[in-house]
């Protein structure tokens, strides 16, 4: 993916905390495993050297255990935390080089951020929370009002445009919070772990929720969290992080049916394979003496959902990508997925 048809890229990124963060870059001792780094310099290196491209109308996902730098990376990107090196372009602007007044015209009209802590004005009415951000850029109330309420639909609260936060349940409150970051329609929207402090039926409503704006809107959207089913179910890419730096970036199919090592494989050890790998993954070329049935199966068919098919087949199902077989499996290469968790 190059720069010129990205949404936003991200070049070098580093976020070091400690004296003289500066010279660590590019020094032997930007080399060394966290502790030994703090041990010897005092510096803690956040972010490490980290590079990846967001395509427009991505999901990308970042994750990663608690201190992996995720949520270090995110304010690094919005500029709540000011990077100790790189770049951040978006929309062919490298926005660590804008300055206070075009930094808050940014976070007024390209890009949003949505948060853990809701961050809703307890004193205002849900309708004035959405349109706050419209408020401060000089736009009328009837204009605001107007624009918050389409975005209330959108994000299903409707008939809570008068209420009060504290009248809302958790997934409401983050609902508008959704809607008040769409209130701008911004071109880039920044999650972090918007639902960990949801209940687990309301968080899967709201990660629901994202799923439909997404297809709905088709926002860029980076989003940050600790739960790989999360990540799985809204993602179309995930990177994994591990000690300030990317481990893996890829697909949920690719980084669970191929994990860059150990600890990706740690994160990916309890996910049921057959409901994220499709048939691309098992397809292997047809024995001489294997019984092939007329049924074929797109590439991209979950290997959950081909288990009734090939049950059925009488022989072993051929995959297709488009019109080129790509070869064929059979019931054992979905045992052993299923068994094996493989």
């Amino acid at each position: 993916m190059t720069t010129s048809h990205s949404a936003i890229s991200v070049r070098n990124l580093w976020q070091v905390f400690g004296p003289n963060p500066e010279k660590l870059i590019g020094s032997p001792d930007a080399l060394l495993p966290r502790a030994e780094l703090r041990a010897k310099t005092g510096n803690t290196a956040a972010v490490r050297d980290v590079s990846f491209d967001v395509a427009p109308g991505e999901v990308f996902v970042v994750m990663g255990l608690s201190g992996s730098g995720k949520s270090t990376l995110v304010r690094c990107l919005t500029r709540l935390i000011e990077p100790t090196s790189g770049s951040v372009i978006m929309d062919g602007e490298d926005i660590l080089k804008a300055d206070a007044a075009r930094l808050r015209e940014l976070r007024r009209t390209k890009f949003s951020m949505v948060f853990q802590n809701f961050g809703l004005l307890p004193h205002r009415k849900v309708i004035d929370n959405i349109a706050y951000s419209l408020e401060i850029n000089g736009v009328s109330k009837e204009e605001r009002h107007k624009r918050a309420n389409e975005v209330i639909e959108l994000v299903g609260l409707s008939g809570f445009a008068q209420a009060y936060p504290e009248q809302l349940s958790g997934g409401m409150q983050q609902r508008v919070g959704l809607a008040r970051a769409l209130a701008v329609d911004p071109a880039v929207m920044f999650l972090d772990e918007p639902f960990s402090a949801l209940d687990p039926l309301i968080r899967r409503d709201m990660q629901a929720e994202v799923i439909r704006l997404h297809q709905d809107l088709g926002k860029t959207m980076i989003f940050i969290t600790h739960d790989l089913d999360e990540a799985i179910k809204v993602g179309d890419r995930i990177a994994i992080m591990r000690d300030g730096a990317m481990v893996q970036i890829g697909t949920p199919e690719e980084i669970i049916a191929n994990p860059a090592d150990d600890y990706v494989a740690d994160f990916t050890r309890d996910v049921p394979k057959s409901h994220v790998l499709t048939v691309r993954t098992i397809a292997r070329p047809a024995r001489s003496d294997e019984k092939i049935s007329t049924i074929t199966l797109p590439a991209s068919t979950v290997i959950r959902d081909a288990s009734e098919t090939i049950l059925n087949a009488g022989g072993s199902v051929t995959v297709l990508d488009g019109n080129q077989s790509l070869g064929v499996f059979d019931a054992e290469d979905i045992l052993r997925i299923i068994g094996g968790h493989k």
